[in-house]
């Protein structure tokens, strides 16, 4: 469910996305090219790339399964036939004057997207994914006064994935296109490398009084970060609110974010769909998706996050919100289910992924694939926890020790002096002594003080220097005041 939007300003705030993903194809869309990063500038352009006189395109099967792979897990249509078309503008980087897209008959229609923002659980419906190819690189060198086309990228298959104008604030956007990324990446069409340009999102913002029409949309245009994007969209929003503030019109255009001073600036009216003169590509037949093919790559379906979830949830008796961060990417999906298998209870397990873990990497701006403590030692910690050795603070010592270079739990909890006094003769011992020098509080426990009874457990702890085992001294405590 989404929950009713934040006015800013007592303005409301529209946002769709477009993401062009990059497929994870070998080769080309229409080529046999190789799609490879960082080749020397135009070493893997062929003549189809080039749009030489009489080279063809031929359509590259892995890219239109992968299309399907994607259609399947958002819940989408797979269209049976879908049409190729030429989208008509003129751009240095464009060879052939025209991109090779599609328009009234995507490979993909409909679907949603799911994800939580804080612990809310959010949807964006999709309005479709349609196949095309990249275009090339304009190379500008600011020393120089140069500029220069590296073609390498044209043909580079994209699924450009676009969404309903749904989402209400940047940070549900980001949510939105974090929880796509992830999808993906776990369904293996896309690298999900956002330097290389890999996964980029263009940003149609617009902003309206509530219960009004939509106002005017510009579009923020490759945006290549999470930060860039909330920052883009937050600004966008600011300006276009002091546009309407200060009684001017805000007219369509397509808008570049820079990083450097967090602003966005106009680059060029936008374009409507009539401008690009669509026509159905006449070197290109339909794309016919026969129900066999469907069925085979749904066959072929890895688990979804959904479903996994849903695993979590129903086997592990996990939360929906904690099953939910536990499939928020497929890394953090195997190092939980690798932590279990360790032998970790699920729900302590998914406490520390969601807890410490998590506040380290995000600290140090790791994935958790470059966590310096594996699932296993990860695991052996937890099972200290679990059987009483130590306490969650000590286990927090001992995490950190792991963190920087440590591998034996137990070595880690004996050379800190960390482990809980469980001993009962020792925590009597205890006891008996702050019963005997507290007789106060003593008596005010007696008479119907809750608090006094805390105030019995802090001096029996820092009796016992922090070492006694919190719930058997509580017990005890409890026992002996009758």
């Amino acid at each position: 469910m989404n929950v009713a939007p934040a006015l800013i300003r007592g303005y409301e705030v529209v946002i769709g996305l477009e993401t062009h993903t990059q497929l994870s194809t070998a080769s080309k869309i229409f080529s046999g090219a190789p799609t490879a990063f960082g080749a020397a500038p135009n070493t893997q352009a062929c003549a189809v790339d080039l749009a030489l006189p009489g080279s063809l395109p031929v359509m590259n099967r892995g890219a239109v399964e992968r299309a399907i792979r994607f259609g399947l897990a958002v819940g989408g249509q797979i269209a049976p036939l879908s049409i190729f078309a030429r989208k008509n503008y003129f751009y240095p980087d464009l060879p052939k004057g025209y991109q090779i897209s599609q328009y009234e008959l995507p490979v993909v229609q409909g679907g949603t997207v799911e994800f939580y923002l804080a612990d809310v659980p959010h949807q964006v419906r999709l309005t479709r994914a349609h196949l095309e190819e990249d275009a090339g690189k304009s190379v500008h060198d600011a020393f120089d006064g140069l500029s220069g086309i590296d073609l390498n990228r044209a043909g580079t298959p994209l699924l450009e994935i676009v969404s309903e104008p749904d989402m209400r604030s940047s940070k549900e956007a980001v949510e939105y296109a974090k929880a796509l990324h992830a999808l993906v990446v776990w369904l293996g069409i896309c690298d999900g490398n956002m330097q290389e340009g890999s996964f980029r999102c263009d940003a149609n913002v617009s902003v309206r009084r509530p219960g009004a029409p939509f106002g005017t949309r510009r579009e923020i245009k490759n945006l290549n970060s999470f930060r860039f994007l909330q920052q883009a969209i937050d600004f966008e929003i600011q300006w276009q609110i002091d546009q309407i503030e200060d009684g001017l019109a805000i007219r369509q255009a397509t808008v570049l974010f820079n990083p450097d001073s967090g602003e966005t600036r106009a680059m060029r009216t936008k374009e409507d769909a009539h401008d690009y003169r669509y026509f159905p590509d006449p070197d290109l037949p339909p794309l016919v998706i026969a129900p066999e093919w469907i069925a085979r790559v749904t066959g072929e379906m890895p688990e979804l996050p959904r479903v996994m979830a849903a695993r979590f949830e129903r086997e592990d008796g996990l939360a929906a919100y904690d099953a939910s961060m536990m499939t928020q990417s497929l890394a953090v999906a195997r190092y939980y289910e690798a932590t279990k298998a360790a032998g970790a209870p699920a729900k302590l397990a998914a406490n520390w992924l969601m807890g410490e873990l998590s506040r380290r990497l995000n600290a140090e701006e790791l994935g958790i694939d470059a966590s310096p403590v594996s699932p296993a030692t990860l695991a052996a910690l937890i099972a200290r926890i679990a059987d009483g050795t130590i306490s969650n603070n000590g286990a927090k010592q001992v995490f950190d020790a792991l963190w920087n270079g440590e591998t034996d739990v137990d070595a880690v909890i004996s050379a800190k002096g960390l482990k809980q006094m469980s001993d009962s003769g020792e925590l009597s011992a205890i006891v008996d002594a702050v019963l005997a020098a507290n007789p106060k509080s003593v008596d005010e426990y007696r008479a119907g003080k809750d608090k006094a009874f805390n105030a019995l457990v802090g001096q029996a702890m820092k009796a016992s220097k922090g070492k006694a085992n919190p719930t058997q001294l509580s017990e005890l405590l409890k026992k002996k005041l009758g």
